[in-house]
């Protein structure tokens, strides 16, 4: 499986080879790749590979099925706090424990199917995403975004991104602000690269200087993505995102959540029970080659916070609009069947 490498854009395009499911997990806790929905794609390719392997050696079904079973935890403990990867894997699996009595052979050709479809799947939810999304944007808006819900973090198409794409397709003059997204820079490297190349008018600001904006009435809605969206609404993502929702009600802005449905984990009652990933202080201390703060300084770097339910105007998922309050409106759309065409739930 060939990565883009997120880290070496925007100066580099390069691309990681992962061989192995082994290879795959560490690329995707090294962010080789991120983003929600694209470490799900990611990790389904990854039980592929690994089924791959699996049906080289021989195994009859049960040993084959438990292999699976070994390489989807690796996988799905490579990044804890988005739900997208164990989504996927447990979709995989049951798949596989379908067909436990054929061959591996068999299991693997089903895999490799089942991965192709959510890949498939995600893009066409993402530009459904836009086009549901787009209707909340004016024409003339100004909007701010926050890290990178882009093409980079999805299928192909993005889902915060994909809104702001869309409403450009349907001829809206937008403008976005770009926060940077410290500490690893998602929103200067990625965002702003992939706005760049879709020539959609952007400025770039510290995360700090968004307030400020506000204040000023610049800013005419805040769109982000999402990690993990929980039963009753509260939202997991790229650390920052809390304050900026704060920001937002405190200045009368309407706050947008964009995800798929996969981002949506109905089992998990509250932010509170979200698994919050600490990640290294080398990416607060400095970045890349260079560093600025002190040694033996201490250093707190969790990677998502959590932005209550409260402070969302509403979530634009693929399977349609829900509004407050989440706890009714999100299991509406659970229980809308998935051919059915998408709703506004309140």
């Amino acid at each position: 499986m060939r990565l883009l490498d997120q880290r070496a854009l925007p100066q580099r395009e390069e691309y990681v080879l992962c061989r192995t499911h082994g290879e795959l997990a560490q690329a995707i806790r090294d962010m080789v790749v991120r983003g929600a929905p694209a470490i799900g794609i990611a990790a389904a390719y990854g039980l592929v590979l690994a089924a791959r392997q699996l049906a080289g050696e021989g195994l009859s079904a049960a040993p084959f099925l438990e292999g699976l079973r070994q390489a989807a935890a690796g996988l799905r403990a490579a990044r804890p706090t988005a739900v997208n990867p164990a989504w996927a894997l447990d979709r995989l699996l049951a798949r596989a424990g379908c067909l436990a009595d054929r061959s591996p052979r068999e299991m693997l050709a089903a895999l490799e199917d089942e991965a192709a479809a959510i890949h498939e799947e995600d893009v066409a939810g993402n530009e459904l995403i836009g086009a549901l999304g787009a209707a909340l944007v004016p024409d003339g808006a100004s909007v701010l975004t926050h890290c990178n819900a882009g093409a980079l973090a999805t299928g192909g198409f993005g889902t915060a991104l994909g809104v702001l794409r869309a409403a450009r397709d349907q001829g809206k003059r937008i403008h976005v602000f770009v926060d940077e997204t410290r500490p690893l820079l998602q929103g200067a490297r990625l965002t702003a690269w992939e706005l760049v190349r879709e020539g959609i008018p952007a400025t770039l600001i510290t995360d700090n200087m968004a307030g400020h904006f506000m204040r000023l009435g610049r800013v005419d809605l805040v769109i982000v993505g999402a990690d993990r969206i929980c039963a009753n609404g509260d939202v997991a993502n790229k650390i920052g995102t809390y304050g900026l929702a704060v920001l937002a009600r405190a200045h009368g802005i309407p706050f947008y959540v964009a995800a798929p449905w996969s981002t949506v984990d109905l089992l998990l009652s509250s932010g509170d029970r979200v698994v919050i990933e600490e990640r290294a202080a080398e990416e607060v201390l400095g970045y890349g080659d260079i560093r600025w703060a002190p040694a033996g300084v201490r250093v707190a770097n969790p990677a998502f916070d959590v932005t209550p339910a409260r402070y969302v105007t509403a979530i634009i998922t693929d399977r349609g609009m829900a509004y407050p309050p989440y706890t009714e409106s999100l299991p509406a759309l659970a229980a809308a069947a998935a051919h059915a065409e998408p709703t506004e739930a309140r």
